[in-house]
C-alpha cells in the first residue's frame, strides 16, 4: 500500500488547523533540538517523560511536564487535542 502524503493545505481542508495531538517524548528529544548553549547547560534527566503538543502536520508547538497540562494548554488556545499512543 502506498502511503498518502498530505500537505498543510490538505489538513486545513479537513479542519486540522485546530487539531493537535499530544504524545509522550523524552527530555533528550527536546534537548537534541535546543540550539542555545544556556539551554543545553540545563541539568535535566534525559530519560524524563514530557508531553509534547504537535500540530496536525507534526510541528512541535509546546512541551509540558504532564499530560493534563498539555491538554489544558491546547484547549486554552482554542485547539482540539487528541492523544497519540
Amino acid at each position: 500500500m502506498t502511503p498518502i502524503l498530505m500537505t498543510k493545505e490538505d489538513f486545513a481542508g479537513l479542519g486540522a488547523p485546530d487539531l493537535v495531538y499530544v504524545r509522550e517524548i523524552t527530555a533528550s528529544d527536546v534537548l537534541d533540538d535546543v540550539l542555545t548553549p544556556e539551554a543545553k547547560a540545563l541539568e535535566i534527566d534525559p530519560d524524563q517523560i514530557l508531553y509534547a503538543v504537535h500540530s496536525a502536520d507534526g510541528e512541535r508547538l509546546a512541551v509540558m511536564m504532564d499530560r493534563k497540562t498539555a491538554f489544558a494548554a491546547a484547549v486554552a488556545h482554542e485547539l482540539a487535542p487528541v492523544s497519540v499512543h
